[in-house]
């Protein structure tokens, strides 16, 4: 236990020593978080629409203005020709075009119908889907009071109409913020453990001291706990300063158990520091530590649910994904903090990442051999 202590001692010592290490451990991951959560976001604020209005009726102008009132769309430019829209789609002048073509408003009179086409850019699907969903939404409203206006029917007034109410559980503001800092702060979490941990160990590599500790009666268990336990440590002060900021900055939630929140984040580092831990030991050089990690971590954030549901994915994605540490903690702070889940909701991600660890931590410690 003494040795474990000292080696303890050691790292720590070398970390705060270390004015590079430092400012990577405690202040990037600040900033990355009190950017990323104001940047990253699917929502449509700003909609460039391109109007090509060949009817110039009343109507026309009505259904302009309804899009002209809305805050998510900006009018960027108006025509007659449809090819100079175009031409604005090309340029990424604009996002849409909505084109009122010739009789809009005397077929609508005279037939009780009409149409209206958008041609949306869709270079993003994402966005595209988005774009079309906002502005169905605003023609069907614009649709309805239509019909109230043209019909003036007085017995209208006096049916009851169905009222809806909508109720959005967990976030009912639909604040992007709180559903993306959870997702930012487990990335920030597990480049400091991962990342760093197979760094300072590759670190020993390079510089030849790993001979040194090589030749000294520490065993292998003992080394690899002092060398994995600070980063652990420090990752967890780092998660509760990230929560603390998420609380204080940006008001998230914290429905659930922080206790059960960290305890769950024990078992996540065991197996993100298993796997800093594997990728050492088939390292030489930490330049070869940052290309494996960094393929690892792009797959990893990329398939994890951070902005889309895992559930979207394809079949063979989602079954892959079963070994991606990411998917099960960005599910998991987010029930715990946003939903208050138990125990018992969480504990299928929980015995599976203790299994992983246990499988991670074992091919780790296998695979890493104490030579001299």
């Amino acid at each position: 236990m003494k040795k474990i202590l000292y080696i303890l001692q050691k790292e720590f010592i070398q970390v705060f020593r270390n004015k590079t290490m430092l400012p990577l451990i405690f202040g990037m991951p600040i900033l990355q978080l009190l950017v990323l959560v104001n940047a990253a976001t699917l929502e449509m604020k700003s909609i460039d629409m391109y109007v090509v209005d060949k009817d110039l009726s009343s109507l026309s102008h009505k259904l302009i203005n309804k899009f002209e009132g809305s805050p998510f769309y900006h009018v960027s430019g108006v025509s007659f020709s449809i090819d100079e829209a175009n031409e604005a789609i090309e340029k990424n002048q604009a996002d849409f075009i909505m084109h009122i073509p010739y009789g809009f408003e005397r077929s609508l009179m005279r037939e009780n119908s009409t149409q209206v086409q958008l041609l949306i850019d869709g270079i993003n699907g994402t966005a595209a889907s988005l774009i079309n969903a906002y502005s169905s939404s605003v023609i069907n409203s614009f649709n309805r009071n239509i019909i109230v206006d043209l019909t003036k029917m007085p017995q209208i007034k006096e049916l009851n109409p169905i009222a809806v109410e909508t109720s959005y559980w967990y976030n009912p503001e639909l604040n992007y913020k709180i559903y993306m800092l959870p997702g930012i702060l487990v990335i920030l979490v597990t480049v400091i453990s991962m990342f760093l941990a197979a760094m300072n160990i590759v670190r020993e590599k390079e510089i030849g001291t790993i001979e040194q500790l090589n030749v000294t009666p520490i065993k292998k268990f003992e080394f690899i706990i002092g060398k994995l336990v600070p980063f652990l440590i420090i990752a967890l002060f780092e998660m509760a300063f990230g929560l603390l900021i998420g609380k204080l900055l940006f008001d998230v939630p914290m429905v659930g158990s922080l206790g059960l929140l960290f305890g769950f984040t024990v078992v996540y580092l065991l197996v993100v520091l298993g796997i800093g831990l594997f990728i050492s030991t088939i390292s030489s050089t930490q330049q070869q530590v940052m290309f494996i990690s960094f393929f690892f971590m792009l797959v990893f954030i990329l398939m994890s649910g951070i902005f889309t549901p895992t559930e979207s994915m394809p079949l063979w994605a989602q079954k892959v994904n079963i070994i991606n540490p990411f998917y099960y903690f960005m599910r998991v702070i987010r029930m715990i903090l946003l939903k208050g889940s138990g125990f018992w909701d969480i504990s299928r991600e929980f015995f599976s990442l203790l299994i992983y660890a246990i499988i991670i931590l074992s091919l780790a410690v296998w695979r890493h051999r104490k030579v001299a």
